[in-house]
C-alpha cells in the first residue's frame, strides 16, 4: 500500500487576508427612483453599496506568472482567485485577470469577513452622489467571528468621475442615467482587511493607492489594486521585539512596528489623540467605565455623520429597542462622557492616590509634535520627517502605555494577597473588606466582569506578564521581605507610620469619589491643563508628582526590498532571494551580543525559507531561536513544516544533529498536561464535615496559613476530645474569629513615641484589653521581638521585655480580698524586678502565646533561622483564635496543641555543638510560603558589580537556588531577602549552574537542556539542546584562559565546548564508559569523573591518563560521587560510594594507593567543594543518635578535619561558595533551607 501523502504545509499569510473594491449597484444607478429624485430635486440621490471585486492571496504561485496559487506538493496552499461580482458579460470579452468567470472561481474568504455586511461597514453614512470632488476618508474595522477570532479592516473612501462608458461593469454602460453626468461624482472605498491591527500603516498604503486610482482610467483599477494587494500579501508580520519593518510604497516609506513582547498586542494608533479631545478626567471615566465593562457607544466625530447613522432604521430600532438604557455616550467633539438615561454619568470611584497620580501623569506628558520641531530646522524630505514623527509618537505611546499600566498596577496590586495558587482560589470577599468604602462600588463590578476572570487566571498561572513585571519592578522593598515571610500579614510600623492621615484625607477616603467631580477632590498640587505644551521637568515646581520616566525601547528597521512585478512568479521568488539575501547581510552587520536582533532577523528568514519551499534551512533558523530568543519560537509553524516534510527531506534532516532534536521535540512536544482545574474559584466556607486532607486544603484555601504542618496541628487542636472531624460550624466560627482579629489588627494606632521606638518592620499581633499591672493600667502589645505595656489614662509606654532578655515565664495566682486573680509572671535576664499583669481570663492564653514567642525566640538565635520568631507568631495566633471559636473549658488545652516550640524546648535540648554555633552565620528559607519544603537541587553565588544596564539594586551580590521542578529564586545576598520571586527553567530537575561573564547563568537540567538565564532581565528566553541526555556539569575557564568558553558534560559521556558570544559548539567529544557526573578543567586538561574512573583528557577528547577503581576497592563495589582537585598540593580529592571515607591520591603518580581519611559518624557523602586550603564535605551522618546532615571541614595540607558541624535536619544536597568568605550548604526535601556558614 503507497504511504500517505504528507499534508500540506499553510503558510502564515501575509499583512493582508482581503482586498476589496466596493461601490454602486448596477442597479441603483439606472433604477426608476433616481428618475424621480431628478424632478425637481435638487438632492443627488442616494445609491446602494455592493462588492464590486475581491481580491485574496496568494496571487502567484513559483511555477507561472498566473494569478492563481499552484497546488504545490508540500507547499500547497488552498487555491484562491481574485474574482468580481458576476455581471452581464458581453460576447469575447473575460474579466481583467483572465478567469472564466465568478461561477466558476472556488473563492476562499477569510473567516470573520462577511460580504454582505461589508458594503454598509464601508458606506456607514451611506452612500450618495456628489456634484463636486470630496476629500479622501479613512476609517477603521474591527471584524469578529462567532469564535471571537478578530480581523482588522482599514477603508479608504474616494470619489470619481461618471463618465459616459462605465467600464467599471465590463465594458456595458448602464442605462442612461437618471442625472446629468456632467458634476457628478461616485463614491468609491477599498477595503483592506488584516489579521493585524496596522491602521496607521495600512492606512498609509491606501494613501498611496489611491495617487494611483484617482489619475488611471477605469478598466485599470483592479489592476492596481489586485497590484497593491499582492505586494501587502508578500509582507511579513515583523515578530515581537525590537525590529520594525520598513516598506517602499512609492512616495511614501510605510512603517509597520512590531509588539513589544510575545505578549502585548501590536500598537500602531496614536494613542495621545484621547488625550487630545478629553480632560484626563474624562479619559480616567473611559477607563473605568471600560474595566467594569460598561457599553460604550463613540459619537463620530461629524454631526452629520452621526445624524447619518441614526437615521438608518434598523441600527436606530436596535438601539431604541435593546441598548438604550445603560448605554455610557461618549461624545469625541464635545470631550463629554454621559448616560444614555439620565444624562449625568456617575461611575464609581478608584483609590483616590491612584487617580491623582494618573491625572498628573497625563498633564505632564508633551502630547503637541511641534514643540519637538520647534528648535528644529525644517526637513527637505517627506519620509525622514515622517520618520522623525514615528519615531516621537512610538516614544509618547510607551509613555502613555507605562502610565496606563502604572494605574492598573497601583489598583490591582493587593489581588495577589488573596489568591492560592495550589488550588486555584480567589477570596474577594477579603479582598472587598480591604478596600476602602469608597472604592468598594468599583471593586465590586470589576470582580464580576470578565476581564478581571481572564485577570485572576493569569495571575494564578504565575504568567510573567506586563502587569506582573510592572509589580515586581515597584515593589518596595519592605514588600519583599515580607513576602519571604510565613507569618500572617499585618501592618509594619513603617507602613502604620506611613496611613496617618490628615482628617481631610481621612474623609475622602470614607466617602464615595464619583469621578465627575473628582476636579473638586483632586489634590491642589495638579498642574494646569496646558501642562502638555511645556517639557515637564523631573519635578515640578507646583510640588507634584515625578512625570513617569520610561527607558526608551532600542529600536531597529529593516527595509524590505522592493517588490517589482508581484503578479509574477518569478519576481515574487526573485524578491524573496532578496528579502533571504539582505536578511543574511543584516545578520553580519549587526552588533555583536545583540542576540534579540538576530533572533528577529532569522525569524523573518525562516518565514522567507518556508515561502520559498526550503524547509531545512527555514527549521535551521528556526532551530536558532532556542539560542537567540525562544520567545519567539513558532511551534505550531515548526511543528506543520515538520509533518509535511516528504520521505527523503525528513531521512535528511534526522542525520543533522541541530534539526534532530527539533523534530523530535516539536512531534512530541515535553509540555505539561492541560490542568483539570484551570479555572478561578471564589472561595466558599464548607458545607459538610471536613477530615484532615478536607480541613488542610481549605484552610489553605482562606488564605490563613499554607504550611500543611502548622495547619495538621489546628486539625488536633480543634478536635481535641472529639471525633476528627471539622463540622462547617466550627469552622465558620473559625474563620470569623481570625477575620476579625485581623481587621482589629488594621485598626490599631500606635502614639508616635511608640512607632518611633519599635523597628521599622515589627507588627503589633495581639492586644490585650485593659489590665492593670505593676506598671499602671494599660494594654499589652505583643510584637515579633518584644512585648509592650501601652499605658491608659496618661500618655506613654513601658517596654516589658524582648522575647530573647526573657528568664521565665509563669502563670499564678494573686489574692485580692476574698479572690484568687490569674496573673501572668515574666522575669527578665537583664532586670530584678519581675513584670506581672493581672490579665484575669486572659492569663492562660497569655502564659502560652509568651511561651510560644519565647521558645520560637530561642530557637531562632540557637539556629541563626529567623523563620522560627514568623512560625512562632503563627502559631500563637491561631492559638488566639481556637479560644475565641471554641470558648469553653478545654479551649486553653486546645490551644496548647499548638505550642508547638514550647513543647520542642522542653522536650529537647536546644544546645546546638559549640562549633556549629561559631561557624553558623544565617539561615534563610527558598521554600517560604510553600504548603511544604522542596529541596536545594544546586546553589549559586554571584558577585555584585556596578554595571550600566543595571539597576542599583541589581548591582547587589545574588544567591541562586534551584528548588524541584526547575524552579528558581534569586535571593539579594547582601540582605538574604528575595530579590526575585520563584521562576520556572522547564520541568525538570536542576542539576548545575555557573555565572558565564557578568550578564550570564547557564542551568544545567535533567531533561538535557542548558537554560540560559539573563541576569539583568531576570529572564529565561535562550536554550541549549545539543545534549541528548541529562546535562551534570558545566566549568567556565580562569578568565586568564579562555574566558569566551564553556565546557558542559551529560551524563551519556559528550563533553561539549561552546562559544559564548555565538553559542555554538567548537568542539565535542564522547567518553566512551558514560555516566559522566562532573567535570574539572585543570593545566588544559579536563578531569571527567565517571561512576568508574576519573578520565583525564585533552579538550579535543584524547586521552592522558585514567584512574580507576581496582584492587583498592576490592571489599565492596563502589563508584566516584565526586571530586576536587589541590593543585598546590599536588592532590586529587575523591569521596565514593558507600564509604565514609574520603580518599587522597597525588596527582604526580595516580597509581599509588590513595590516602585514606575517615569521616567519623558519616554514613553518606553527596557532595563536596574546595575552599582556599580546605576541603568542606557535606553528607548524612549521626549527632545526638539521630540522623542529620553533616558538613566537615578539612585541612587540606594537614588532612585532618578541622569541624564537624550539625548543618541541617535532613541531608547536605549542595555547598557552594561566596568569594571564599562564606560557604552555603542547601539541604534536602525534608527541611528545605539554606545555611551560611563563615569560612576562617
Amino acid at each position: 500500500m503507497a504511504e500517505d501523502a504528507p499534508p500540506r504545509l499553510e503558510l502564515p499569510s501575509g499583512l493582508l487576508e482581503l482586498c476589496a473594491l466596493l461601490g454602486a449597484s448596477r442597479d441603483s444607478l439606472r433604477g426608476p427612483e433616481q428618475v424621480a429624485q431628478r424632478k425637481g430635486a435638487r438632492a443627488l440621490p442616494a445609491l446602494s453599496p455592493e462588492v464590486l471585486s475581491v481580491f485574496v492571496p496568494p496571487f502567484a504561485s513559483k511555477d507561472d506568472g498566473q494569478a492563481a496559487g499552484a497546488n504545490c506538493p508540500t507547499l500547497g496552499k488552498a487555491k484562491r482567485r481574485s474574482f468580481r461580482k458576476k455581471r452581464e458579460k458581453p460576447p469575447g470579452r473575460g474579466l481583467a485577470d483572465g478567469s472564466q468567470g465568478p461561477g466558476s472561481e472556488d473563492v476562499g474568504i477569510p473567516n470573520g469577513v462577511d460580504l454582505l455586511a461589508l458594503p454598509q461597514l464601508c458606506f456607514p453614512g451611506g452612500m450618495c452622489v456628489a456634484s463636486e470632488p470630496k476629500e479622501d476618508r479613512i476609517h477603521f474595522l474591527v471584524l469578529t467571528n462567532v469564535c471571537g477570532d478578530r480581523t482588522y479592516g482599514v477603508v479608504a473612501q474616494y470619489y470619481r468621475p461618471l463618465h459616459d462608458e462605465y467600464c467599471f461593469y465590463n465594458g456595458q454602460a448602464p442605462r442612461e442615467p437618471s442625472w446629468p453626468a456632467a458634476g457628478c461624482f461616485l463614491p468609491f472605498a477599498v477595503c483592506v482587511v488584516s489579521r493585524f491591527p496596522y491602521y496607521n500603516a495600512l492606512r498609509d498604503c491606501l494613501s498611496c493607492l489611491l495617487t494611483h486610482l484617482k489619475f488611471c482610467k477605469d478598466f485599470e483599477v483592479d489592476n492596481h489594486i489586485k497590484d497593491f494587494a499582492a505586494k501587502l500579501s508578500l509582507i511579513p508580520s515583523p515578530p515581537p521585539g525590537p525590529l520594525h519593518l520598513v516598506f517602499n510604497m512609492k512616495p511614501l516609506q510605510i512603517v509597520f512596528p512590531a509588539r513589544a513582547d510575545p505578549e502585548s498586542p501590536v500598537i500602531d494608533l496614536d494613542l495621545h489623540l484621547p488625550l487630545l479631545c478629553f480632560r484626563p478626567e474624562k479619559v480616567l471615566q473611559v477607563l473605568i467605565v471600560s474595566l467594569t465593562e460598561q457599553r460604550l457607544v463613540f459619537s463620530p466625530p461629524t454631526a452629520e455623520l452621526h445624524a447619518e447613522v441614526l437615521e438608518t432604521p434598523r441600527l436606530l430600532r436596535k438601539v431604541r429597542r435593546k441598548e438604550a438604557d445603560g448605554l455610557v455616550l461618549i461624545n469625541i467633539d464635545d470631550g463629554t462622557v454621559t448616560h444614555s438615561r439620565d444624562g449625568d454619568l456617575a461611575v464609581p470611584g478608584i483609590p483616590l492616590l491612584a487617580a491623582q497620580t494618573f491625572i498628573q501623569r497625563v498633564q505632564s506628558l508633551q502630547l503637541h509634535h511641534e514643540l519637538d520641531l520647534a528648535h528644529l530646522g525644517a526637513s527637505t524630505d517627506l519620509n525622514n520627517g515622517r520618520a522623525r514623527r514615528w519615531t516621537w509618537q512610538q516614544r509618547l505611546n510607551s509613555q502613555i502605555q507605562q502610565l496606563t499600566l502604572q494605574l492598573l498596577v497601583s489598583i490591582f496590586r493587593e489581588v495577589k494577597n488573596h489568591l492560592n495558587y495550589e488550588h486555584r482560589v480567589f477570596n474577594s470577599e477579603e479582598f472587598l473588606k480591604t478596600r476602602a468604602p469608597g472604592d468598594q462600588p468599583f471593586y465590586k463590578q470589576v470582580l464580576d466582569t470578565y476581564m478581571f476572570h481572564s485577570f485572576l487566571k493569569a495571575r494564578l498561572n504565575r504568567r510573567m506578564d506586563a502587569f506582573a513585571q510592572a509589580d515586581l519592578s515597584s515593589q518596595s522593598e519592605e514588600d519583599r521581605v515580607n513576602g519571604m515571610l510565613l507569618s500572617p500579614r499585618r501592618l509594619t510600623v513603617e507602613k502604620m507610620a506611613s496611613r496617618k492621615p490628615s482628617a481631610q484625607h481621612a474623609a475622602r477616603r470614607r466617602m464615595v469619589v464619583s469621578m465627575p467631580d473628582l476636579q473638586d477632590v483632586a489634590s491642589p498640587e495638579l498642574l494646569p491643563r496646558n501642562a502638555s505644551l511645556r517639557k515637564a521637568g523631573p519635578l515640578d515646581r507646583r510640588g507634584g508628582s515625578t512625570a513617569l520616566e520610561v527607558p526608551p525601547r532600542p529600536m531597529f528597521t529593516f527595509k524590505m526590498p522592493e517588490i517589482h512585478f508581484p503578479l509574477v512568479g518569478q519576481c515574487v521568488q526573485a524578491y524573496h532571494c532578496d528579502c533571504v539575501a539582505q536578511l543574511s547581510k543584516a545578520m553580519g552587520a549587526r552588533t555583536p551580543g545583540n542576540s534579540a536582533l538576530l533572533a528577529r532577523y532569522l525569524y523573518l528568514r525562516g518565514l522567507i525559507l518556508l515561502r520559498q519551499g526550503q524547509l531545512l534551512d527555514a527549521l535551521l533558523d528556526f532551530q536558532s531561536l532556542y539560542k537567540t530568543d525562544l520567545r519567539i519560537f513558532p511551534a505550531d509553524l515548526v511543528r506543520r513544516a515538520v509533518q509535511s516534510m516528504s520521505g527523503p527531506e525528513r531521512a535528511q534532516a534526522e542525520q543533522m544533529p541541530e534539526l534532530r532534536r527539533l523534530i523530535s521535540d516539536v512531534l512530541e512536544p515535553p509540555g505539561e498536561a492541560p490542568r483539570a482545574d484551570d479555572c478561578v474559584k471564589h472561595f466558599e466556607l464548607p458545607k459538610t464535615h471536613l477530615q484532615l486532607d478536607e480541613f488542610v486544603q481549605r484552610v489553605q484555601e482562606s488564605g490563613i496559613v499554607k504550611d500543611a504542618g502548622i495547619i495538621s496541628r489546628l486539625f488536633e487542636a480543634l478536635t481535641v476530645g472529639q471525633q476528627k472531624l471539622i463540622d462547617p460550624e466550627t469552622f465558620k466560627d473559625f474563620y470569623t474569629c481570625w477575620k476579625e482579629t485581623e481587621a482589629e489588627a488594621r485598626e490599631i494606632s500606635l502614639p508616635a513615641e511608640v512607632v518611633e521606638h519599635l523597628d521599622k518592620h515589627e507588627c503589633v499581633y495581639k492586644l490585650s484589653s485593659s489590665i492593670r499591672t505593676n506598671h499602671g493600667v494599660g494594654k499589652i502589645a505583643m510584637t515579633q521581638k518584644r512585648l509592650l505595656l501601652l499605658a491608659e489614662g496618661r500618655p506613654g509606654f513601658t517596654e516589658i521585655s524582648t522575647f530573647r532578655d526573657i528568664e521565665e515565664v509563669r502563670s499564678t495566682t494573686v489574692a485580692f480580698l476574698l479572690l484568687r486573680i490569674p496573673t501572668l509572671k515574666i522575669k527578665m535576664v537583664s532586670k530584678k524586678e519581675v513584670f506581672e499583669a493581672s490579665l484575669r481570663r486572659e492569663c492562660d492564653l497569655w502564659h502560652l502565646m509568651v511561651k510560644e514567642m519565647w521558645a520560637g525566640r530561642k530557637l531562632a538565635d540557637s539556629h541563626k533561622d529567623p523563620q522560627y520568631v514568623q512560625q512562632a507568631v503563627t502559631h500563637v495566633l491561631l492559638m488566639d483564635a481556637v479560644v475565641n471559636t471554641l470558648q469553653s473549658p478545654g479551649a486553653i488545652y486546645a490551644a496548647s496543641k499548638l505550642s508547638y516550640f514550647d513543647k520542642m524546648k522542653s522536650e529537647m535540648p536546644l544546645a546546638i555543638p559549640k562549633t556549629t554555633a561559631e561557624t553558623l552565620k544565617h539561615r534563610i528559607n527558598p521554600s517560604a510560603g510553600e504548603t511544604s519544603p522542596g529541596a536545594v537541587d544546586v546553589l549559586l553565588y554571584t558577585p555584585g558589580h556596578l554595571d550600566p544596564a543595571e539597576k542599583v539594586r541589581d548591582a547587589h551580590p545574588k544567591l541562586w537556588c534551584a528548588l524541584s521542578e526547575g524552579r528558581v529564586v534569586v535571593f539579594d545576598a547582601s540582605s538574604w531577602t528575595v530579590h526575585e520571586q520563584r521562576f520556572k527553567v522547564g520541568a525538570a530537575t536542576l542539576t548545575c549552574m555557573v555565572a558565564v561573564e557578568q550578564s550570564q547563568v547557564w542551568v544545567g537540567s535533567e531533561d538535557s537542556v542548558i537554560y540560559i538565564i539573563n541576569i539583568h532581565s531576570m529572564s529565561c528566553n535562550k536554550q541549549l539542546t545539543d545534549h541528548r541526555a541529562s546535562v551534570t556539569d558545566l566549568v567556565v575557564p580562569d578568565r586568564t584562559e579562555a574566558p569566551s568558553q564553556v565546557y558542559s558534560c551529560s551524563v551519556d559521556g559528550t563533553v561539549l565546548a561552546w562559544d559564548v558570544s555565538t553559542l555554538r559548539v567548537t568542539s565535542r567529544f564522547q567518553l566512551p564508559s558514560g555516566g559522566l557526573s562532573s567535570l574539572r578543567l585543570h593545566g588544559g586538561r579536563l578531569w571527567c569523573c565517571t561512576g568508574a574512573s576519573i578520565v583525564v583528557v585533552t579538550t579535543s577528547g584524547v586521552l592522558c591518563q585514567e584512574l580507576k577503581l581496582d584492587e583498592t576497592f576490592q571489599e565492596r563495589s563502589t563508584a566516584f560521587l565526586g571530586f576536587q582537585l589541590l593543585p598546590e598540593q599536588g592532590q586529587l580529592w575523591a569521596a565514593c560510594a558507600g564509604y565514609d571515607d574520603v580518599f587522597i591520591w597525588g596527582l604526580g603518580n595516580l597509581a599509588r594507593p590513595p590516602q585514606r581519611l575517615r569521616l567519623q559518624d558519616c554514613s553518606e557523602v553527596s557532595c563536596m567543594i574546595r575552599v582556599k586550603k580546605q576541603i568542606w564535605v557535606g553528607g548524612t551522618g549521626l549527632s545526638q543518635g539521630k540522623s542529620k546532615g553533616k558538613i566537615y571541614v578539612i585541612d587540606a595540607e594537614r588532612r585532618t578535619v578541622e569541624k564537624e558541624l550539625v548543618a541541617h535536619s535532613d541531608t547536605v544536597k549542595t555547598l557552594c561558595s561566596a568569594e571564599d568568605r562564606y560557604v552555603l550548604s542547601g539541604s534536602g526535601r525534608e527541611e528545605g533551607k539554606i545555611a551560611i556558614w563563615k569560612v576562617e
